[in-house]
């Protein structure tokens, strides 16, 4: 259920309030275009800036838009455990296929903190949950043998992760074997994180190339010579895209290239800020290569 291309879908704003109308035809782009997934209120998504009502609000609408059309894993994650419980059972209630749950930053918890955390989520949820693995934004970082202990319970199905370090897969891999599902969270290494077992990406790429990602997804988990080869080539393509994707803090960059394809507006919420006249022209000539504009 959990693999291919996922977006990690922007919340578009319009004069700071969530822009309903325009988040529902997003959703409806994503399912038309080929994605495989559908990944709301996650960084991409400013889930920090969200009100919890606001919270529950993208994904109540994207469960609802999909219509079991693709599979809806909902970003429910929190540094406080109380909150995440709250969120993944909302999301479970509405009819979430799962929930990605970011591990708790700033508090700074040890690998047991994380091991209790997960498991009392686990413990008052039905759904499957995903780690989502980001040291580069919550400080701390999962280890794999802590990985290996919640893979034990009933829930944890799989990873995003964005640690960037490719030899994690290998380990991942060999020590809870390759039903344990690994996506990546960095675009920029999909090809080799899926050449070493991953299974799939939660994109922010995706927001504004979604076919071109789909396709990518579809062609780099295949064997034969031919797929692999398109599969580079895709990548060659989407490369330069993914860089200019992470020029200046996400999601400001993404949000003004949907708004170069007339897809939403770059309104970002405070302390997130638009993105500079340079960085503009670096993400313009992106969608140039890419043929996206």
């Amino acid at each position: 259920m959990f693999k291919g291309s996922n977006v990690a879908l922007v919340t578009p704003f319009k004069n700071d309030k969530l822009d309903d109308d325009t988040y529902i035809k997003l959703i409806h782009f994503h399912i038309k275009n080929g994605t495989n997934g559908l990944v709301p209120a996650g960084t991409t998504g400013e889930s920090p800036t969200l009100s919890h009502d606001e919270h529950e609000r993208v994904i109540e609408l994207c469960v609802k838009e999909s219509n079991n059309q693709i599979p809806v894993f909902a970003g429910t994650g929190s540094n406080s455990t109380e909150e995440a419980i709250s969120l993944t059972t909302h999301a479970e209630k509405i009819g979430a296929n799962g929930a990605l749950i970011v591990t708790p930053y700033y508090n700074k918890p040890t690998q047991e903190g994380l091991y209790q955390h997960y498991k009392a989520i686990n413990d008052k949820c039905g759904i499957p949950i995903l780690i989502y693995n980001i040291p580069g934004r919550s400080v701390i970082d999962m280890s794999v043998d802590t990985m290996a202990r919640l893979y034990e319970l009933k829930n944890i199905i799989g990873v995003k992760d964005a640690t960037g370090d490719l030899n994690r897969v290998d380990e991942t891999l060999r020590k809870l074997g390759k039903d344990f599902i690994q996506l990546t969270g960095n675009d920029d290494n999909a090809l080799e994180f899926n050449k070493r077992g991953g299974v799939g990406a939660i994109s922010v790429t995706a927001n504004i190339a979604p076919k071109l990602c789909s396709d990518f997804q579809k062609f780099s988990v295949m064997s034969d010579e031919k797929s692999r080869s398109e599969a580079d080539k895709l990548d060659q393509i989407l490369q330069p895209v993914h860089h200019s994707m992470f020029v200046e803090s996400n999601p400001s960059p993404v949000k003004y290239a949907a708004k170069l394809l007339d897809l939403c507006q770059d309104d970002v919420r405070l302390p997130l800020v638009k993105v500079t006249d340079p960085t503009k022209e670096i993400i313009r000539k992106a969608l140039q290569s890419a043929k996206l504009i």
